[in-house]
């Protein structure tokens, strides 16, 4: 790491913090003594989102997001655990090395999630990503649960 005053390599690390997303680091230059700061980000694999028809999609956490929340809105849930499920569910995929995942698996994972949550949040997930066209549908799917 080059020092940002002088140019200097030779330096030292004074203080490491560990964030969700980053280690920010304090560092002190041994050539001219002034002090930095440092941030390292984790670089994260960008996947594709293989649609229903074949195509693919690159991965967008805010449409993720966005369904999540719609399948909540008024129930029990924070704001803060929709972005854990995110996280989660993006951080399983970076963990497997997948470059591609199918929308249909994706899907299945939210909804296995959503069961444990909030069945409420889970059935008004399903009849979007199952396309239920009717009352037996949502029987259905209530009796496998």
């Amino acid at each position: 790491m080059k020092c940002i005053y002088c140019g200097s390599e030779d330096n030292k690390v004074l203080d490491s913090r560990n964030s969700d997303e980053s280690i920010r680091r304090r560092r002190e230059c041994n050539s001219c003594g002034r002090r930095f700061t440092t941030y390292e980000y984790v670089e994260k694999i960008p996947f594709s989102i293989v649609k229903r028809d074949g195509s693919r999609q690159s991965y967008d956490a805010k449409k993720l997001k966005n369904s999540i929340v719609l399948a909540t809105a008024k129930r029990p849930i924070s704001e803060e655990q929709i972005d854990a499920i995110v996280s989660d569910i993006e951080k399983n995929i970076q963990n497997k090395m997948m470059q591609e995942i199918k929308a249909s698996s994706l899907g299945e994972v939210v909804l296995k999630i959503l069961k444990d949550l909030d069945i409420v949040a889970a059935v008004r997930y399903a009849s979007v990503f199952k396309n239920f066209q009717n009352a037996e549908d949502y029987r259905n799917f209530l009796n496998s649960l």
